[in-house]
């Protein structure tokens, strides 16, 4: 089964779904709130593939494992994670500037870091990895920017139309991304089976130590309670469609995109659960 038929078209739909979210206002918020949204960037762009490497090295993970979860940690935030902010009473403006923001600035950190990564596992592993850079930020931009600038075109001239279908799509995006995920699963079966504790552990760890990650930077820059909520659920929630993306169509390799497959699943599990304790406080 050739995956990338399914992999791009979820992709370019949450990624024009992103789009259709955006406005000015999203991106006057940054100058408005310009800590809250330096944090959350520091949080997705640096501590989050630095929690992600560390844990890969502690971990002693595979050079295709490596590889897979930095990707992950090395990719925007994921469309979702604006519900979820919502679902916590968290700063939606906040949550939609984060992951715009993200989105357009891993289109050029993402192959910087991974390039630096696949140098360390190489010489570490002794097993070659080539990173095609080029084709990287070219692929990133055709299948993130292109279709959120879309979006965002499309709900700045046709506001109604691109609501009515912003509310069709929003209902899809998750069965999307599960249903790409069992794709996968199906077609690597064995592996998953044979690696599913090591997977099921570094990706579980990766979600939660970035959860504390944006708490305790949240929480020493003293911000209100929504933003702190906010930034937690942005630097929880990666694209891992993205990830998949990448690892399929890039790196040609699907055992890469595993990580991110089981960061998928989790991901949602372990924020649902985060949402459901803050909506009990906050009653």
């Amino acid at each position: 089964m050739n995956t990338i038929w399914i992999v791009m078209p979820v992709l370019i739909i949450l990624m024009f779904l992103l789009g259709l979210d955006l406005n000015k206002k999203a991106f006057v918020d940054i100058a408005e709130n310009p800590k809250a949204v330096l944090l959350g960037m520091i949080g997705q762009i640096v501590v989050l593939p630095l929690v992600a490497f560390a844990l890969a090295w502690i971990l002693d993970l595979p050079p295709v494992y490596f590889m897979g979860l930095v990707l992950i940690a090395c990719c925007p935030g994921g469309t979702s994670s604006n519900v979820f902010s919502m679902l916590a009473k968290g700063d939606v403006a906040l949550s939609v500037t984060l992951t715009a923001l993200s989105s357009i600035l891993t289109l050029f950190t993402l192959p910087v870091i991974m390039s630096v990564v696949g140098g360390f596992v190489s010489d570490m592993s002794g097993v070659e990895i080539s990173l095609p850079v080029g084709k990287l930020l070219v692929q990133n931009i055709v299948l993130v920017f292109v279709p959120m600038m879309f979006g965002y075109a499309f709900m700045h001239f046709f506001p109604e139309t691109a609501s009515k279908v912003r509310k069709v799509l929003g209902k899809t995006a998750f069965p999307a991304l599960m249903i790409l995920a069992l794709t996968f699963f199906l077609q690597y079966p064995k592996e998953i089976a044979e690696n599913f504790g090591v997977l099921g552990l570094s990706a579980a760890l990766l979600i939660l130590l970035a959860m504390a990650c944006g708490s305790g930077l949240s929480r020493l820059a003293s911000l209100k309670q929504a933003a702190r909520r906010t930034i937690v659920i942005e630097v929880g929630m990666q694209n891992a469609a993205q990830a998949i993306m990448l690892a399929g169509v890039v790196f040609h390799s699907g055992e890469m995109a595993l990580p991110a497959i089981m960061y998928a699943l989790l991901m949602n599990i372990i924020l649902l659960t985060y949402v459901y304790i803050i909506r009990k406080k906050i009653k």
